[in-house]
């Protein structure tokens, strides 16, 4: 059977990740594909493989990283939950950083979406989850100051809008969310620590109250390899 240059490629990249131990810092980009004997856009290309598995992270100004077995946060969509329950749910450890919650006027979209008269700010909330010492997604959710202001957030808060709502006795009813896989984007790209247009899964959500009004739309970015979303569908009748 005929094994075609990029799939062998793909095999020898492999095996290098394999013997290379957890947080070791790979050949530069030049080095390796010269060592490997193709372009540096060949190179580039197989590696995006890898990154989307999580075993390796690019590193903006420092390099490529071996990250090793990492642990999958494994969840169905039939229900919505925040990334805290998951995780705990899960046994897994995670955080927040770079956590900042702003109010201001809302972009055109924002103010679209949300049904937002002019004049009207908006709460915005974003924050970097980690599990261990790794980035592992970035949220932003955007909220109007009638529904969340940022003095209503305690010092305690620990990230999960959608955790804080609920314990308010806030009355949530659905989420609709829109799934897609996007390139990074500078502004996104930065606070997890990864190459721009590297390869994201995107969920674009709304949540509705009980009144159907949307009183939170929300951007996040999950970084592919460390979660793994499925949904249980009935079969339908012939």
């Amino acid at each position: 059977m005929t094994t075609f240059p990029f799939e062998r490629l793909q095999a020898d990249i492999a095996k290098l990740i394999a013997k290379t131990p957890a947080g070791t810092r790979l050949l530069n980009e030049p080095e390796l594909s010269k060592q490997l004997g193709v372009s540096r856009t060949t190179l580039r290309e197989a590696m995006r493989t890898f990154e989307a598995q999580g075993l390796i992270r690019r590193r903006q100004g420092s390099g490529t990283y071996v990250i090793g077995k990492v642990p999958v946060m494994d969840s169905g969509l039939e229900e919505l939950e925040s990334i805290d329950k998951m995780a705990s749910r899960l046994g897994l450890n995670v955080s927040v950083s770079d956590l900042q919650v702003s109010e201001s006027s809302p972009t055109e979209e924002e103010a679209n979406v949300l049904g937002l008269e002019r004049g009207v700010k908006v709460t915005r909330v974003q924050r970097v989850i980690r599990e261990d010492k790794l980035t592992v997604a970035f949220l932003v959710d955007v909220l109007p100051v009638d529904i969340l202001k940022s003095a209503d957030l305690p010092e305690s808060f620990g990230g999960s809008v959608l955790d804080f709502l609920l314990e308010r006795g806030d009355d949530l009813t659905v989420s609709r969310a829109a799934i897609s896989a996007v390139v990074a984007t500078a502004e996104v790209a930065k606070p997890l620590y990864i190459q721009r247009n590297d390869v994201l899964l995107k969920f674009t959500s709304h949540l509705y109250n009980a009144k159907g009004k949307i009183v939170d739309y929300s951007l996040s970015y999950f970084i592919p390899g460390f979660f793994n979303f499925h949904v249980v569908r009935k079969v339908g009748g012939g």
